[in-house]
């Protein structure tokens, strides 16, 4: 479920929709949690369908560490990308913002952690990185651990509209994180390993 302080937008005949804050989003929230209504598809699922809905599935889905495809029920499934995302995912199947996000902006993740298939190259944003790669959560995991070390304790200390979804002994683990008695798990646990082979 993504954040209820957003909405669905049109961005540009390049981009098309995305999702924007309409209230001011501070580091350290909770932006998206998967929840009960979300929909995975296992890879036989995905070859038994249809070209027409597998274009769908390739389009709005991203793979969890499992393989399967997982398809967001809400506008959760129109957030952007960006090399430079002012959210992250975890490995608690919740994503967080990164940055604070001012009203009118819009939530962007990096496909980078989302196992995509294929290559893909991003709008340019004059960063180093111009295309997605299958293999970019092995390359960049240690970059995108520390982004979410600097903001993880803060929730705990933040009104997270999305609590209710996170199961208590996550919220637990998630407070012994913030109060640094544990380590926080990282977003490598995301990784898909196809037969066995780093994809």
């Amino acid at each position: 479920m993504i954040h209820p302080k957003t909405e669905l937008k049109f961005i540009s005949n390049e981009i098309g929709y995305g999702v924007v804050a309409t209230e001011f989003i501070p580091a350290g929230t909770i932006t998206w949690v998967l929840d009960k209504l979300d929909r995975e598809f296992s890879p036989l699922e995905f070859q038994s369908f249809e070209s027409i809905y597998q274009e769908i599935l390739d389009t709005y889905t991203f793979r969890n560490n499992n393989g399967n495809y997982v398809l967001c029920w809400d506008n959760g499934r129109y957030v952007n990308h960006s090399f430079n995302s002012n959210c992250l995912t975890t490995a608690y199947d919740f994503e967080i913002a990164v940055k604070d996000i001012l009203p009118g902006e819009q939530l962007t993740d990096d496909y980078g952690y989302l196992n995509v298939s294929r290559p893909f190259r991003g709008v340019n944003e004059g960063t180093k990185r111009k295309i997605v790669y299958p293999d970019d959560l092995l390359k960049y995991y240690k970059v995108w651990d520390k982004k979410l070390l600097k903001v993880f304790h803060q929730i705990p200390a933040l009104q997270q509209p999305l609590q209710e979804l996170i199961a208590k002994d996550i919220w637990d683990e998630i407070k012994l994180v913030s109060e640094r008695k544990k380590e926080m798990r990282s977003i490598i646990e995301n990784l898909y390993v196809e037969n066995g082979n780093k994809i």
